[in-house]
């Protein structure tokens, strides 16, 4: 049957080539999502009276292509679409969406909303510039083993760039919650920019994370993974700024944790 199908799939396929665009379409609308993101941020300096709202849409945008960003690698593999040109299409379109993106919004965000020195804005710029840097140096490396050197992503390390720019944005988002609830925020906007080369660092470091698509893939097969999902949406649903800030920010931390727990308690 199996066979069969996949004749099928084949045939259908050579009679309708034009789906195999729909991949690098997926991509191209991830591309966007970035610089749409980074337009949208600009509206920071019309919209004296809802700053904060303005950023995390535009955080909201950003994890919003991560939509497009799992589907274009789940068609491409769907589709038999996969291509060298289809992976360098994803890592520069990764490295608009997830890397400048998150970047300028942190650097508009402190220029814009504190009063900063000159050496300030330079610190900033800086923490920004490690984490476009990072991010650069990991989406090459990834495509130099995947694809030149045909080694699987799961002996890659680092903390995925989506990863990292979800963790970014979820801080942005957590910083308009505060704001709308009158709560204290100054902190956010004084440690974002450190903790926004922190991310970038983690993209390099030699820290193993579990593949949030795969991880999904496997859910209809474990039912504690099923049920940890269910829970997750619902959590999502209900306190949508607190549970997105919560969750990634778990999932940054699971990295080094379960780096440390393989590499000295297993042993």
């Amino acid at each position: 049957m199996k066979e069969k199908t996949k004749k099928k799939m084949k045939t259908f396929l050579d009679n309708n080539p034009w789906l195999k665009l729909i991949p690098n379409f997926l991509t191209i609308c991830n591309s966007l999502c970035g610089f749409s993101a980074i337009l949208y941020t600009l509206h920071v300096y019309d919209e004296p009276k809802q700053q904060s709202a303005v950023l995390a849409i535009s955080a909201w945008i950003i994890l919003g292509a991560m939509v497009f960003d799992a589907l274009d690698g789940f068609t491409a593999r769907i589709l038999n679409a996969t291509s060298m040109h289809g992976a360098q299409m994803d890592s520069l379109a990764d490295m608009v969406t997830f890397g400048v993106a998150p970047a300028t919004i942190v650097a508009i965000m402190a220029h814009h909303l504190r009063d900063l020195e000159s050496y300030q804005y330079i610190v900033v710029w800086l923490m920004s510039a490690i984490y476009i840097a990072c991010a650069a140096l990991r989406l090459a490396t990834y495509n130099v083993h995947a694809i030149l050197e045909k080694k699987s992503d799961g002996k890659f390390s680092g903390l995925p760039s989506p990863g990292a720019a979800a963790a970014i944005c979820s801080i942005i988002i957590y910083y308009n919650y505060a704001m709308q609830n009158n709560n204290n925020s100054e902190f956010i906007l004084k440690g974002l920019p450190i903790y926004t080369a922190f991310m970038g660092l983690m993209m390099v470091a030699p820290v193993k994370y579990v593949h949030a698509g795969k991880w999904l893939q496997s859910v209809r097969r474990n039912k504690k993974r099923l049920a940890l999902l269910i829970l997750i949406i619902i959590s999502l649903i209900l306190y949508p700024q607190l549970s997105t800030v919560l969750i990634i920010n778990l999932y940054i931390i699971s990295g080094p944790i379960g780096t440390l727990y393989s590499k000295y308690i297993k042993k």
